[in-house]
């Protein structure tokens, strides 16, 4: 393949490439940095690549494998709770205007919902099941052998 093919190709697979990237190291200039990586790689491979896009998915997960080691051996600690860096991508075509005008309506469609229900089908409804932390009534039921055996005291 030219260079020229090649680096098409690699523009079209980039945005995998990064899902994948980031979705094993939580970090999206990690991510960059390891799909920059795989760019190297295969801008230095002289072999025939079958399957481009499934080499470069394989090549950017053990880019991505090595960093993941290398920061285990830098004992690279964070503060405090862990988190993944968020995806904050711009809408190129946002309408600030529609979006407001969109949740001002569905939240007087919802008023109307909520004024159309009785009170007391307003209120929320209670939970089905157990309540949180407590066992399931199957477990209160009596086992065989010890309803063969009556009560415990029992003469």
């Amino acid at each position: 393949m030219e260079r020229g093919s090649l680096a098409a190709e690699f523009e079209r697979a980039r945005p995998r490439l990064r899902a994948v990237a980031y979705r094993m190291l939580g970090s999206l200039t990690e991510a960059e940095d390891a799909v920059q990586e795989a760019w190297l790689r295969l801008d230095r491979s002289d072999a025939a690549i079958d399957d481009l896009r499934a080499w470069l998915v394989t090549v950017v997960g053990r880019i991505s494998l090595d960093m993941l080691r290398a920061r285990k051996s830098r004992r690279e600690d964070y503060a405090g709770s862990w988190l993944p860096e968020p995806i904050v991508e711009m809408d190129r075509q946002a309408q600030p205007e529609r979006d407001a005008v969109l949740a001002d309506s569905v939240g007087l469609a919802l008023l109307v919902v909520l004024e159309s229900l009785a009170p007391a089908d307003r209120r929320p409804q209670p939970r089905r099941g157990p309540p949180a932390g407590e066992p399931c009534a199957a477990a209160h039921r009596p086992r065989p052998a010890r309803a063969r055996r009556g009560p415990a005291g029992a003469a």
